[in-house]
């Protein structure tokens, strides 16, 4: 039995800080002025009507109304990329246009991800469990995690690790040599409104959804790892879960740089499903009946835009976005009627990469189309070979560019990518 002593963390987490340290493979910042934050934030009706995916490279502060003036045609320009003031250089994206969609996520979807730095984490590691508690404000959340390591894993030859939410086929994980982490979700945050868990034993009254107190759970249990398991590479650290459950990794993965891969799956609106284009395939998952089915998942801000979800000016494809130059790679099946495969496929994941290949990081996202259903444990089979990639630099020869039977992108929904910007 291994045992480690309260140490706190003071890893910074991405978000809720005043700042975090840069990847290394981001470029270094020039003295650069960013456009300021509209204050308060824009209503959906002080937002134009934009029915295809917005512009990523467009700032906040230049996409509201008031920018209108006279011109018949101001929607059609910010969507076709036209707009006045669009990011230029990755070193203003990193800057100021990542940071920017980082806080309006927060703003309009998510709730405002605690200040890490406030927290005081203590962790146990016995056999296969590491015990993890946080403490805040004088209130303290406590749960577990279930460790799974493959053979030939020491301090001195240190694993990755995919930590993980509801259960996934671990045995190919394992004989890869990555150690696999699981944490009873319930135990962080009810999926349910009734604000209970480790989260809300601290957190309680703050208008936060549940995907970010998922999220806050994925970092927490890394803290209590790299405290108590030497066995486990801190910088080789992916994210997963499936569903809703999806929806909270990829949470974790936008919230946290330590996060090398991030691995959501079959994850739908909220998720990598995009708001627009969300009737491609199957029955249809809308911000309207996941907010009326599960308004938990979110903050009540992301409610004011039910019936006005072509007014948010962001989509799944600029989630996916903010997380680069880190690895993101998303799964879906085409017999998936649950979370429009289709839409994730053709739409967000193809705009997404347009960043991507932009930041020069377009080997860093993979799409996964599989045949077989809402969350088929073959996804996680699917995925391996970039897992094994990012992890290892391991080779493979499977195409996670290609989006299987549902071919080719629809273009139509990011006319803005015909205009991306030229770096000089």
């Amino acid at each position: 039995m291994r045992t480690t002593t309260t140490t706190q963390i003071l890893i910074s987490a991405l978000a809720g800080t005043a700042a975090a340290t840069p990847l290394a493979t981001e470029p270094r910042q020039a003295a650069i002025e960013c456009p300021p934050i509209p204050s308060p934030y824009p209503t959906y009706s002080q937002l134009p009507l934009q029915k295809s995916l917005p512009d990523p490279f467009l700032p906040l502060k230049y996409t509201t109304n008031d920018n209108a003036g006279s011109s018949s045609t101001f929607a059609k320009d910010v969507m076709e990329g036209r707009g006045q003031h669009r990011v230029q250089t990755p070193e203003e994206w990193y800057k100021c246009r990542q940071p920017e969609i980082l806080q309006l996520l927060q703003e309009y979807q998510y709730g405002y991800y605690p200040d890490h730095s406030q927290e005081k984490v203590e962790a146990t590691h016995s056999g296969n469990t590491v015990n993890i508690a946080v403490t805040a404000g004088g209130k303290t959340g406590k749960f577990k995690a279930t460790l799974s390591l493959p053979s030939g894993a020491s301090s001195s030859k240190p694993v990755p690790v995919v930590i993980n939410i509801g259960g996934m086929q671990n045995a190919p994980y394992l004989s890869a040599g990555i150690a696999v982490v699981g944490f009873d979700y319930t135990s962080v945050a009810a999926d349910s409104n009734s604000k209970s868990g480790a989260f809300w034993d601290v957190y309680k009254g703050r208008d936060i959804g549940v995907l970010t107190a998922w999220a806050w759970g994925f970092h927490r249990t890394l803290d209590g790892l790299n405290m108590t398991v030497p066995e486990i590479d801190p910088t080789r650290v992916g994210v997963t879960g499936c569903s809703r459950l999806g929806k909270g990794a990829l949470a974790a993965g936008l919230f946290d740089k330590r996060i090398t891969v991030t691995m959501p799956m079959s994850s739908g609106v909220q998720g990598m499903g995009p708001y627009r284009y969300h009737g491609l395939s199957g029955q249809d998952e809308t911000l309207e009946n996941s907010k009326s089915g599960a308004g938990w998942w979110s903050n009540s801000k992301l409610g004011t835009f039910v019936n006005h979800a072509e007014n948010l000016p962001y989509d799944a494809h600029t989630i996916a976005a903010a997380i680069a130059p880190r690895a993101l790679i998303i799964d879906q099946g085409t017999g998936d009627q649950f979370t429009d495969s289709k839409g994730t496929a053709i739409v967000a994941y193809p705009a997404a990469k347009a960043v991507y290949d932009w930041l020069g990081a377009g080997d860093k996202i993979g799409m996964s189309v599989r045949g077989g259903g809402h969350c088929d444990n073959s996804g996680f089979s699917s995925i391996l070979p970039f897992v094994q990639k990012v992890f290892f630099g391991t080779a493979t020869t499977k195409n996670f560019n290609d989006l299987g039977t549902y071919k080719s992108p629809m273009t139509t929904a990011f006319p803005w990518a015909t205009a991306v910007p030229k770096a000089s």
